[in-house]
């Protein structure tokens, strides 16, 4: 069976990783309908995501990332030279494996990849996950063969070009606790619930700040934990670059409280494999408006509170977390007005009432696109 080389690149958040591995592992799937053995590698920064790559069969070779900051800083120099120290070691790595094409999620670090594969005319192909392009895509996009996109509002940034409205790809392991929950006679949510030691029968808000979490979103849960616990369960991922400092505070602010109001409270520094049971377990969502959070919140069909990024690169988290709320799977809050009265009122009133919280569900599971990992699979095996 011929081996079907294939490159894959990103800018080595969980944004860019899982779905560069949900369409890897659907490359798999149908590699056997054209006859051929891909052989997938990733070159770029994987940052905490290495082990993710490793473990679903890519090798990974590790390269130097930049990012370029949209203002001033001393970092823009720094890495400026590690982008241009990365070129002698991806020229050299990507001449021996000289893949058939590579594939680019964008972001910061996959810019290198990408233009040494133009210097040795392999093609590539992009898939922009956000409403508004990042930089490595717009850059890129002049030599792409063909371009995906989440949001059809990313279509006008790329003139004249072959481009498809797919949606973002879901890694596949967050429904690997489906089936399972399904083959017991009780409620999945109520065993997803108890999974976590919470109690099946009260409310649960779930609050995800991204892959790395997100210290504003920490802050004003752990100043509002006494607010927010008296009428939810919370599930929250602080973040793991946050996580020990997190729980010292944690510690020290719940110190005087019993067991039984601590266990209204579950945090972990990053849902992994567990991703799939706190989405269930939640009836509905805060988190921010990464296109990676918005489309794993859509394949769960869960209301969600979105609180964008201010900081984020051209304002895009805004435009994602504005589009998906014009579907009326979302209501969108500002970073500046996260007080804590005024948040647990609004979801007080989303809990209190299950008709909205339904319409919100079904808006979000119609905004979802299943096949957006085997459209892009199939595009690949079959242009090459």
């Amino acid at each position: 069976m011929k081996k079907l080389r294939i490159l894959l690149t990103g800018g080595g958040t969980g944004g860019h990783i899982f779905p560069l591995i949900a369409v890897a592992n659907e490359l798999r799937k149908q590699a056997d309908n054209f006859e051929v053995s891909p052989d997938l590698r990733y070159f770029g920064s994987a940052r905490k995501y290495a082990r993710e790559i490793v473990e679903n069969d890519i090798e990974f070779v590790p390269i130097l990332s930049g990012k370029w900051r949209r203002y001033w800083s001393l970092l823009n120099l720094l890495d400026m030279v590690k982008f241009l120290l990365s070129f002698p070691r991806l020229l050299w790595k990507i001449f021996w494996f000289m893949p058939e094409v590579t594939f680019s999620k964008g972001g910061p670090g996959a810019l290198a990849a990408i233009l040494v594969s133009r210097f040795y005319r392999i093609p590539v192909i992009i898939h922009e996950s956000d409403s508004l392009p990042g930089l490595t895509n717009k850059i890129s996009a002049s030599f792409s063969k063909k371009i995906f996109v989440a949001f059809a509002s990313a279509i006008p940034y790329f003139k004249n070009k072959n481009i498809e409205v797919v949606g973002n790809p879901v890694r596949e392991s967050l429904f690997a606790n489906l089936a399972s929950l399904k083959l017991d006679g009780e409620n999945e949510q109520a065993q997803a619930r108890k999974g976590f030691g919470l109690n099946p029968n009260e409310p649960v808000i779930l609050v995800l700040g991204g892959s790395q979490g997100a210290e504003k979103l920490n802050n004003f849960i752990l100043e509002n934990l006494e607010i927010l616990t008296q009428n939810f369960q919370i599930l929250h991922q602080a973040g793991e670059g946050n996580y020990d400092s997190y729980k010292k505070e944690f510690e020290f602010t719940t110190k005087d409280w019993s067991e039984v109001e601590k266990n209204r409270y579950i945090f972990r520094p990053f849902f992994d494999k567990d991703l799939g049971d706190a989405l269930i377990s939640a009836d509905l969502v805060v988190s921010r408006a990464g296109a990676g959070s918005i489309f794993e919140l859509a394949a769960f069909g869960r209301p969600a509170m979105l609180v964008p990024l201010p900081e984020s690169a051209n304002g895009h988290q805004k435009e994602n977390a504005r589009l998906y709320a014009e579907t009326g799977a979302a209501i969108v809050i500002q970073e500046e007005n996260l007080l804590g009265n005024l948040v647990a009122e609004e979801l007080q009133k989303l809990i209190a009432n299950p008709e909205l919280l339904k319409k919100m569900s079904d808006a979000a599971k119609s905004f979802y696109r299943p096949d957006a990992a085997s459209v892009i699979a199939k595009y690949l095996l079959t242009y090459v």
